[in-house]
């Protein structure tokens, strides 16, 4: 290991700044423990983390008996418990899963029995005429459905941005632009190499994603799972559709994957995706004209009318998949590491799970934790369509994005954050700015001029040390 300076000693060290390790740090931190987070990226959810349905599930499909299961619903249940306090978004739309065939119409039942296994009792069977009742835009060849009143839809980015403050907020540490190069365990402490210095902790946790392999294999010089990077593009379709959907719409799932969603946003957009295609590149996150194409007409397929509405956006995000279908958690107890692998489509919801699973494995070790018995308490960034905004409220400044209707006020807070964006990306999760109709054609170069000297990529084209990074 190369002699570099130690950035910080730590009782507990996560890697990865993605949802789950954001949900990890916080439950440690409000354990007790002296916690650092690296990330490999200049921000934070900038991996798997970026891209995703932003539902959160009940966990009515979920594997029965897994750990999957587990950390679904314990997930589900602490983010309704933690959501006032966080201020945390969070809309109950309900979900209905759609038939449109007779074969699928034959598996209902057995998505019906497994949710009342997995213990979601409210769920239920509807008739064609109940579910055109609930969902009267809905395309006539559906033929029945399961009802799953409980699921809701929240802010993908906006929700373990508030977990990670809140852990900064009570004495956690964050390091960007940190990968993790390799390390080195004398038996009782770990000494581990990043981009960014070395960090001493007494444990380590992988949160590292569609990385999550390499890092084992880095440092551990092991890992038992390998990393199957799956493709899932979507479409934002504008926001003049939203009254077309009251609620998500679900396919009959398959063996291989949960398939393609109908959703809407809390930002008042509807979506379509994702698709599943396996790949190579853990980064390439671009999408496909005829793949975009074949999704559109999906789409319109179960919702005829989206015909007429524009396209917004459209994006893709990776999942780390890996050989099974199952979460790949590990214990290395003789080198004090903890390995939270392949958690895939459902990790935004299980992952405040994911964090009391880890918690419950420190419960049974030997440490000097003390829990936080009032912690610091912090806000989620206001930006879901139905509630209070920040141009509600007086004092905003100025309107810099008039599509999604972010204030400079809000732009400078993410700006001059403890945790603060560092990329017009991780500025778009924070804030919304440049992700409406326009996509950023109106609102650009003011925020090159508020984001100037804050961005290693700089905005604007004048500035000859930097390109846009949008």
């Amino acid at each position: 290991m190369k002699e570099t300076k130690i950035l910080t000693h730590v009782e507990i060290l996560v890697i990865g700044g993605g949802v789950v390790g954001c949900a990890v740090a916080r439950q440690m931190v409000l354990d007790g423990a002296k916690v650092a987070l690296v990330e490999k990226s200049s921000d934070i959810l900038a991996g798997a983390s970026k891209g995703n349905s932003a539902i959160l599930h009940t966990g009515f499909d979920a594997p029965n008996g897994t750990l999957e299961q587990s950390c679904v619903q314990n997930g589900y249940a602490e983010y309704l418990k933690i959501r006032e306090k966080l201020n945390l978004p969070i809309e109950k739309i309900g979900a209905n899963v759609v038939a449109w065939n007779y074969d699928q119409e034959a598996k209902l039942e057995n998505v019906l029995e497994k949710g009342l296994k997995n213990g979601v009792s409210d769920i239920k069977l509807l008739s064609k005429k109940e579910i055109q009742q609930a969902e009267p835009h809905l395309a006539n060849h559906l033929k029945a459905a399961v009802s799953v009143p409980g699921e809701y839809i929240i802010d993908p980015w906006s929700s373990p941005y508030a977990y990670l403050l809140q852990a900064v907020e009570n004495g956690g540490e964050v390091f960007c632009d940190a990968e993790v190069l390799s390390g080195e365990f004398d038996g009782d402490n770990w000494l581990v190499e990043t981009a960014a210095g070395n960090i001493s902790a007494k444990y380590v946790i992988n949160c590292a994603g569609l990385y999550g392999d390499i890092v084992n294999t880095r440092v551990l010089k092991e890992c038992d799972f390998s990393i199957r990077p799956r493709k899932g593009q979507f479409i934002v379709f504008d926001k003049s559709a939203r009254d077309l959907l009251n609620g998500v719409i679900l396919p009959v799932p398959t063996e291989r994957t949960k398939g393609i969603v109908l959703f809407p946003t809390i930002f008042g957009n509807i979506v379509v995706g994702p698709t599943a295609e396996e790949q190579e590149s853990r980064s390439d996150s671009g999408v496909v004209e005829e793949t975009l194409k074949q999704l559109k007409t999906q789409a319109i397929e179960m919702l005829p009318q989206l015909e007429k509405t524009q396209i917004t956006a459209t994006f893709a995000g990776i999942r780390p998949a890996t050989e099974e279908k199952y979460y790949r958690v590990s214990q290395n107890e003789d080198k004090n590491w903890i390995t939270l692998g392949g958690i895939r489509s459902t990790g935004l919801t299980s992952a405040l799970g994911l964090g009391l699973h880890v918690s419950n494995i420190f419960a049974g070790k030997e440490t000097c934790f003390k829990r936080i018995e009032d912690p610091i308490s912090v806000n989620a960034p206001r930006l879901a369509e139905k509630f209070p905004r920040d141009f509600n409220t007086k004092g905003y400044g100025e309107m810099i994005c008039h599509c999604e209707l972010v204030t400079k006020r809000e732009i400078v807070d993410a700006l001059n954050s403890k945790i603060p964006a560092k990329s017009l990306s991780g500025l778009k999760r924070r804030t919304r700015a440049t992700m409406g109709r326009c996509q950023g054609f109106y609102c650009s170069g003011k925020l090159a001029k508020l984001t100037e000297a804050q961005f290693k990529n700089s905005l604007s084209i004048n500035d000859k040390k930097g390109v846009s990074n949008a």
